[in-house]
């Protein structure tokens, strides 16, 4: 690297557990104190309360979403999706699924003045809390045609 370029901040990967590596709120101390070190490993049994006391209400007991998640709502809100291999969760990066699970739906992951129903956690969840349930729900990623294009997508995330 060119010594008159600053140093690229250290990319965020999926741990093999399907575990969140790093949280968004942890961005800004990567970048101030060089290497952090990992947040506590996922707990997939506290992930799999967290998810049922919380998220199964609206995406479903075995993640399988609202019925016609892809259809409007007479209201003009979008059903919960499906958070197993049938939606599309699985084609966000990390920090973005700790992000809306965090702070809802909202800008920049969402268009300005978007109505969801999706309500933020941060105020009812640890971030750990919130790893552990997003760990949960990628522990269900199981196929290898979403388990490479998951992989790729975070090698490309890496390169930007």
């Amino acid at each position: 690297m060119a010594a008159d370029r600053p140093a690229r901040p250290r990319k965020l990967s999926v741990i093999k557990t399907g575990a969140l590596s790093i949280g968004a709120t942890a961005l800004p101390l990567l970048i101030a104190c060089g290497d952090a070190p990992p947040p506590p490993a996922a707990d997939l049994q506290a992930g799999a309360r967290i998810y049922a006391q919380h998220c199964a209400a609206c995406h479903g007991a075995k993640l399988e979403g609202q019925p016609e998640w892809r259809r409007r709502l007479p209201n003009g809100r979008m059903p919960a999706p499906p958070h197993d291999e049938s939606g599309h969760t699985w084609h966000h990066l990390d920090e973005v699924l700790f992000a809306i699970t965090k702070y809802g739906l909202v800008p920049p992951y969402a268009p300005p003045g978007y109505q969801s129903d999706m309500p933020a956690f941060g105020g009812e969840l640890s971030d750990q809390e919130i790893r552990d349930a997003l760990a949960y729900i990628a522990s269900h990623w199981n196929s290898r045609e979403v388990l490479d294009a998951r992989a790729e997508m975070m090698r490309n995330a890496g390169r930007r």
